[in-house]
Parts: C-alpha cells; structure tokens; sequence
C-alpha cells in the first residue's frame, strides 16, 4: 500500500468536518506551485480568521492536501512537517487550529491517495469516528478536489478567481458545486456557517 503523511489533533466531539485543500485555499500559490519551506509560505488573507469561526461553530476543520514535491524530491517529509508545523503556530496565534494535516507524497497515477482519490478523505473519516459525511464539505481550487467531494457524497465549494472554467468542466462531467467562493472566508460566512 501506498504511504501516506499525517498530522492529526487530539480534538473529538464534532459530526462534522470541512476538508480544505492548502495551496490555493489557505496560502497563496507559489509561482512554481511548490511552498518548498515556511519562507514560501504566505497566507491568504482572513484565514485564520475563517478557521477560527469554523472551530467555534464546531466543525472539525482537516487539510488534505497533494504535496508531490516529496516524489520530486524537492523537499522532505520533515521539511513539510516544518511547514505545517508553523501554519500551526500562525493560526494558534489568531485562536484558530486544524484537526488534522493529511498529505500525498506521491506522483500522479501511483496511489488512490492523491487527489481526485479518496484515501486520505477516508482515512480522517476514519480517524474522526462519528463523522457525518453527507453534511461535511470540501473546500478546494481545482477540478480534483471537488471531483474527490463529489466522490465522497460531500458537500462541494470552488475557491478562487479561476471559478468559471473549473466549474464548467466540472458539470461537463455531471459535478455540481455548492458555492463558489472569492475566499475561504467568504466560504465561511455567506454559505458553510448557513448549513
């Protein structure tokens, strides 16, 4: 089977989770598309402040996210948890935590991990018991993650300016999206917080 990185959380109660992918929906996307250490690392704007509103409303809020820059060896298993360890730190500062980092190391075509595959997905849902999958949502900017939602049977929003063509490929092949979103806190406050 193929490996798979993770980071979880101690935190249990909640029903729901809202899966975010990371480049593109919590930090900007670097020009090459690879955040190779923390001073790649840039935030987009208000998502700290969209998680913590996510945390208060008592959703468990889980990063899934493809990082084939491992298999291109452009940097490390422990250099990414570096990387996580620190977006953590940030939001701890603004009140704000993640339940869980799931990643995919791998290139295309070798693993059920990478997203469109579920695996990840599944695996969280695994390890938050009690997970109430037709009302939980993913958050992502491209096709594959919202193919992923859909796969699942979760709810699906779009983020980005790249919207409009993302989500006509997606109903060319039969997806619908929920919300599409200017920003994650946009997500936040005009549709996930109204479910």
């Amino acid at each position: 089977m193929a490996s798979t990185g993770k980071q979880t959380g101690s935190r249990v109660g909640t029903r729901r989770i809202v899966f975010l992918d990371r480049d593109g929906v919590i930090n900007r996307k670097p020009g090459d598309s690879f955040v190779r250490s923390w001073q790649d690392f840039q935030f987009l704007p208000r998502v700290a402040e969209a998680i913590r509103m996510l945390n208060e409303a008592d959703f468990r809020v889980v990063v899934i996210t493809n990082q084939r820059g491992i298999s291109l060896d452009l940097y490390s298993h422990d250099q990414l948890a570096a990387i996580h360890s620190r977006m953590c730190e940030e939001l701890a500062r603004a009140g704000a935590h993640v339940d869980g980092i799931y990643y995919c190391p791998h290139p295309p075509g070798v693993c059920e991990c990478r997203k469109p595959g579920v695996a990840l997905f599944q695996q969280a849902i695994n390890d938050f018991p009690g997970t109430d999958v037709s009302s939980s949502i993913v958050v992502g900017d491209s096709a594959r993650d919202l193919q992923a939602a859909a796969r699942l049977g979760c709810r699906r929003v779009l983020i980005g300016d790249s919207g409009r063509s993302i989500a006509a490929s997606l109903a060319a092949a039969g997806i619908t999206l929920d919300y599409s979103a200017a920003s994650l806190l946009d997500a936040v406050t005009r549709f996930i917080l109204r479910l």
